[in-house]
């Protein structure tokens, strides 16, 4: 869309010269500096969305909120069926709700041909990405492929073929001068902002343990349901999601936001090698088992599909959504865990556990039935550091913390102290994706991505699908 300029009728002559100029530059595509201010190209100023294949409700998520720049008509291709419908009840949601109303305009096709359509027709500049995990890394190769930026949730490939097509893609992409990014939200979330801040004083922190097998110096854990309410709403998963085939195994499925997180606080702005940086040494799988009634609870389905059938014995599916895996990043030993279970107990929720080992402090995250199942912030001091010299270093540390951070406090706990977070700091989960989109927006304003994000995707997909490798091998 090309933006209008105000010439008024009695500018002079070098004043709408000027503007002739910006314009020219506008209609071309260019970028310039006049009167040091940076006028951007059309098409990095108008973002114009694609939505393909939505079968995951984090395409929704992503347009809960308006942005500056992105063009309100999203334009979705997907086969018809109740997926792209239940995206839509979520974007009619939105736009509807009395509070900060959104005001998506959705052009929908639904033709059997929707991949070809969208590649021949190319409607908009942005492809987002979220549903089944068979299809997509092919998705995301074909869209770089036509010179489409991409959006795409997690994870982006979840086996080791998929490794090395994603891996050409990045190449791809870099040669056609696009952007693939995934959706990596928990780098928004507080508790893991501060654990990254605290690890970065060395007063404080001290050094990254080099940790064992048997005790990692970084550990993420967590635990999720496949029965849990969304915006509201009881969420209705496809009866694909329970195929790993489809979907993707637990440990290279949820494990992407866990390896990403280690990656992200303990190197930031590192640029990885996985070739050199990371090794896989121990991973296992094992099967979260469900009855037909739960199955047809969570899909609305009433019988299991015939792809099924190969994980169903005496009417029970068996769904390889848990993993482990142990390996080292830059010789430092880590240990990443995700169990599924069906449904949580009355009165709790998702639980996540993270330990950063410094040599002072050990940066711990809880999120159970004490923290009212919200994650909480714990500095303990290393076993070496005796309290009388560790307190003066928390109260440094938090000073500086602090600068940038302004309202926490702390209060005792039973092994240290807790980080009080005050709820102006806190950004509720389903908002945490409409962040992503805005870091996205502003690589794709710059026209460009910072070489270590690339490297940590690479460096990511190759630990998650090393990590399946060494458990199948067993």
């Amino acid at each position: 869309m090309m933006q209008r300029l105000n010439i008024g009728r009695f500018q002079t002559k070098k004043t709408q010269l000027r503007n002739l100029i910006i314009l020219f530059m506008f209609s071309q595509g260019c970028t310039t500096n006049v009167n040091n201010r940076k006028i951007e190209t059309t098409h990095l100023s108008l973002v114009r969305l694609i939505t393909l294949t939505p079968g995951h409700f984090h395409a929704a998520l992503l347009q809960k909120s308006m942005y500056e720049g992105v063009d309100s008509t999203v334009n979705v291709f997907a086969p018809e069926g109740p997926e792209v419908k239940s995206y839509l009840a979520l974007i009619n949601e939105y736009n509807g709700r009395k509070e900060n109303p959104t005001a998506w305009k959705e052009k929908v096709y639904t033709g059997a041909d929707y991949l070809e359509k969208m590649l021949t027709t190319k409607p908009g500049n942005v492809v987002v990405i979220s549903g089944n995990n068979r299809m997509k890394t092919d998705y995301i190769k074909k869209s770089v492929g036509a010179g489409l930026n991409v959006l795409a949730d997690k994870p982006m490939a979840i086996s080791k073929a998929g490794f090395d097509e994603l891996k050409e893609t990045f190449g791809d992409a870099k040669r056609k001068k696009v952007l693939l990014y995934d959706i990596m939200t928990s780098r928004y979330e507080i508790t893991n902002i501060l654990q990254k801040a605290f690890s970065q004083l060395a007063d404080l922190f001290g050094e990254l343990q080099k940790g064992t097998l048997e005790n990692p110096a970084m550990v993420s854990e967590s635990v999720h349901y496949f029965f849990k309410v969304v915006s509201g709403i009881p969420l209705t998963r496809p009866d694909w999601y329970f195929d790993v085939q489809q979907e993707g195994e637990g440990i290279v499925d949820v494990t992407t936001h866990l390896v990403d997180l280690i990656q992200w606080e303990c190197f930031p702005e590192v640029s990885l090698d996985y070739e050199k940086d990371i090794q896989m040494l121990a991973a296992r799988r094992w099967a979260t088992i469900l009855t037909l009634a739960q199955f047809r609870q969570v899909t609305k389905k009433a019988t299991y599909p015939d792809f099924l059938k190969k994980d169903i014995k005496d009417s029970l599916l068996s769904v390889y959504a848990n993993g482990e895996m142990n390996y080292t990043i830059k010789g430092l030993h880590a240990r990443v865990s995700v169990v599924w279970k069906y449904e949580p107990p009355k009165g709790t929720s998702d639980t996540y556990y993270s330990i950063f080992r410094g040599s002072k402090t050990n940066l711990v995250i809880r999120q159970e039935k004490e923290q009212q199942y919200q994650p909480v912030l714990y500095l303990e001091p290393a076993n070496n550091i005796s309290n009388d010299a560790w307190q003066p270093m928390v109260k440094n540390g938090m000073d500086q913390i602090n600068a940038n951070y302004p309202g926490l406090i702390l209060k005792k706990s039973e092994n240290g102290w807790e980080v009080v977070i005050p709820a102006n700091l806190k950004v509720d989960p389903e908002q945490q994706f409409s962040l992503v989109v805005k870091k996205y927006l502003k690589y794709l304003r710059e026209g460009n991505m910072p070489e270590w994000e690339i490297s940590a995707m690479l460096a990511k997909y190759y630990t998650t699908t090393e990590g399946l490798e060494k458990a199948l091998s067993k």
